[in-house]
């Protein structure tokens, strides 16, 4: 299990890896759903994921955002999470950085991916009110990445 959900003062994080980007997203959206629900029944359509920012821990907020955004609007608990990431040049985000004068990334990030919706009407889940930046990590191993989120609930 490349996630791990551990606790945190009132509120739940997940750690995870991953061999790619898209992987470790991936990863901490599919502990985002255990956190929320302990057993998934295999019901649900899939449904595309897109988000773009400015940078990649920014995108990883605003990815794990619009799957709880996904839950309220829908009605359905996004699991079996497949992402890709890439940076807006197409140099994919595994390549070497391109940085501006800040240390940011200098181009815009994009994630496409798709989730299972679980229709909440047929399970019981815990609310997660929000991501946060919150002790947020996103770091290059010599594995791959790993991830550390924290979210409100």
């Amino acid at each position: 299990m490349p996630y791990e959900l551990r606790d945190h003062t009132a509120d739940v994080a997940v750690a995870a890896t991953g061999a790619t980007l898209g992987d470790v997203f991936a990863a901490v959206a599919d502990g985002l759903a255990a956190a929320m629900c302990d057993e998934v029944p295999a019901s649900g359509e899939r449904f595309d994921v897109t988000v773009a920012a400015e940078s990649r821990e920014a995108l990883l907020f605003d990815y794990l955002d619009d799957l709880i955004y996904q839950r309220d609007v829908r009605g359905v608990l996004p699991v079996d999470h497949e992402a890709t990431v890439e940076r807006a040049d197409g140099a994919g985000g595994e390549a070497g950085e391109t940085l501006n004068g800040d240390g940011e990334n200098a181009t815009e990030w994009t994630l496409s991916g798709s989730a299972r919706g679980v229709p909440l009407s047929e399970i019981y889940a815990r609310e997660i009110k929000a991501v946060t930046y919150s002790e947020m990590d996103l770091s290059r191993t010599d594995d791959g990445w790993r991830a550390y989120v924290v979210f409100d609930v």
